[in-house]
């Protein structure tokens, strides 16, 4: 039996869980305001007046609001000079005061009228010709906009938003480091809870139940794979049951202060097989030299390349051919799980320092199974450092 694999229960390992000892500092009312004239500064740069945000991801990140996007216009103006304006439906004030944090004006709006008048109104009041629009609005939100504001030109505020959050802070780090670090544990917990007939539904229960132990909010997501479904990149539908000789493959994170872990482990449950062995070695090979390849100045898809010539050393591949690495090799991760920039052929984005990614260049051998080896890194002065150490071999994977 691989080492750490199986051999306990679902009740002992919670039992040995408790909340995180190491808490990352919350992000500060300072920090927040560096990244409102960051905005300023490169909406500026785009030629923007103002820059309008949607509910999700962006909100949070500028003015601390973490509410998905709905059908109700939920957003943030951000002009070149004055505070912030936020607009949302009238029922919800109390709820957004408690979670604003920034010193902004708000406009509310009854639901039966139209906020993106409101919203045209403002524009009109500061001034503001061109509008950068958060590129995670809903079309139909934008449409409506553009027809209540006629007059205003509406530009694509990517560079702005990614300007702001591919690079993280080192508060951003240690949210992310202990978000990560939780996952972690949590997967060397489910490896041994393992046992014959146990399903896969069971595994992602002692997850959720594992992670909320540690203190997050159960899993951000859970993909937990035995056998053939291991050699479809997010599985296949239907109950998956475990059995001897089976790879197991699990991706797994959680969220701290918004800020997401996706932490993959794969291991077989019993004896290794040659092919096995093989892909595994293989896969790691390709894992350390993505890594290896990071550095300021290196462009990302130089990154995805490194990990496919190890791949192609081996015969695999090439390009997305199976067996083979059928998807890129990583991504950037931050307050969503799968942000710009991508380690993938065509992003030619320059890593600079802070830029976080995912390292995860899987292997599929086709209808047989796949290996997949995720941890995170970010990039420094000089290279790049994990979040998580990767796994040192099949038959230890945990160390």
């Amino acid at each position: 039996m691989t080492s750490g694999i199986g051999g306990s229960t679902i009740e002992m390992e919670l039992s040995g869980l408790g909340p995180w000892a190491d808490i990352a500092p919350a992000i500060t009312p300072a920090e927040r305001e560096a990244r409102l004239e960051k905005a300023r500064q490169l909406m500026v740069a785009i030629g923007a007046d103002a820059l309008l945000v949607g509910a999700g991801a962006s909100l949070h990140y500028f003015a601390g609001v973490p509410w998905g996007a709905s059908e109700r216009l939920v957003a943030m103006l951000l002009t070149r000079s004055g505070d912030p304006l936020l607009f949302a439906p009238t029922f919800e004030l109390g709820s957004l005061a408690a979670d604003t944090a920034i010193s902004a004006s708000v406009r509310d709006w009854q639901e039966h009228e139209s906020p993106y008048a409101l919203v045209a109104g403002a524009l009109a009041e500061r001034g503001v010709a061109t509008l950068a629009v958060d590129p995670a609005m809903a079309f139909t939100m934008v449409d409506r906009l553009r027809k209540a504001a006629p007059g205003v030109n509406l530009l694509d505020a990517t560079p702005v938003i990614d300007g702001c959050r591919m690079v993280k802070s080192a508060a951003e780090l240690a949210a992310l480091r202990q978000a990560k670090q939780m996952t972690l544990e949590v997967q060397r917990r489910a490896a041994r809870i393992l046992h014959p007939g146990i399903t896969a539904t069971e595994v992602k229960r002692f997850i959720e139940q594992a992670h909320r132990a540690l203190g997050a909010a159960g899993n951000s997501f859970c993909i937990v794979q035995f056998g053939r479904s291991t050699a479809f990149p997010h599985g296949l539908p239907g109950e998956s049951v475990l059995a001897e000789g089976d790879v197991v493959l699990i991706d797994t994170g959680c969220l701290v202060q918004g800020y997401h872990s996706d932490i993959t482990r794969t291991y077989v449950f019993g004896e290794p097989s040659p092919d096995h062995r093989r892909i595994w070695a293989i896969e790691r090979e390709a894992q350390q030299a993505a890594f290896d390849a990071v550095r300021p100045g290196v462009l990302c898809e130089a990154v995805d390349a490194a990990a496919r010539r190890v791949l192609e050393a081996h015969g695999l591949g090439p390009d997305y051919r199976l067996p083979g690495l059928p998807h890129r090799t990583g991504h950037g991760i931050g307050l969503s799980i799968h942000e710009a920039a991508y380690l993938v052929r065509g992003d030619k984005t320059p890593l600079v320092p802070g830029m976080c990614f995912s390292n995860e260049p899987m292997i599929v051998v086709p209808d047989q199974f796949g290996i997949r080896l995720e941890d995170h890194f970010h990039v420094t002065e000089t290279g790049a450092e994990w979040f998580t150490q990767p796994s040192p071999s099949i038959d230890r994977p945990f160390g």
